[in-house]
């Protein structure tokens, strides 16, 4: 199961149900994917095709919306 989070600026933000325990999140671009660590800060973890350009504007968005997916993590994953 992939819950989506929130879409914005044509990016899809998700968590995977099955994954390492560690806070993160997943986007899909229109060309190509990333995973952006929550914690101990906001930084990518992996990209797969996505422009700098593209995973710089996915990045802002997950720093714009760093307590919805947050919130999102807890209710899916608990505590």
């Amino acid at each position: 199961m992939s819950p989506t989070i929130f879409r914005e600026g044509g990016f899809r933000f998700y968590f995977f149900s099955r994954e390492e325990p560690r806070m993160h999140v997943h986007v899909t671009g229109p060309r190509g994917e990333a995973k952006f660590w929550l914690e101990p800060t906001i930084e990518p973890a992996q990209n797969y095709g996505l422009a700098d350009k593209e995973l710089a504007a996915a990045e802002k968005l997950v720093k714009e919306h760093e307590d919805e997916i947050r919130r999102a993590w807890f209710a899916h994953f608990g505590s």
